[in-house]
């Protein structure tokens, strides 16, 4: 579940008036005010890091079982790793090799 910001638009209380964090669904609502004082908040664009959970050995092992199966032919098995690799275009190109419709 995402962590939203928010901040209060005026007066607030020391909760809200510079910031706070928030768990919520995607689909939730934005909130409109403070869950502690009531006053009126906004949402904020906030910065965020992402990082890659594999490790150079891990992915230098999916490369490899990729180039496999595409020199044995076995395009929809190449093209279901580079999927899960995150690999979109080489996926995409193994998929119309395997005969799928893009």
């Amino acid at each position: 579940m995402p962590i939203y910001e928010y901040r209060a638009t005026g007066k607030g209380c020391k909760y809200c008036r510079d910031r706070f964090e928030i768990r919520q669904s995607i689909d939730a609502k934005p909130l409109t005010e403070c869950p502690k004082c009531q006053a009126p908040v906004r949402k904020l664009v906030s910065r965020f890091r992402a990082c890659v959970s594999e490790t150079p050995d891990e992915v230098v092992e999916t490369e490899r079982k990729i180039r496999d199966h595409e020199e044995e032919g076995r395009w929809s098995h190449a093209a279901e790793l580079a999927d899960k690799a995150g690999l979109e275009d080489r996926a995409r190109e193994n998929y119309k090799k395997a005969g799928y419709e893009m």
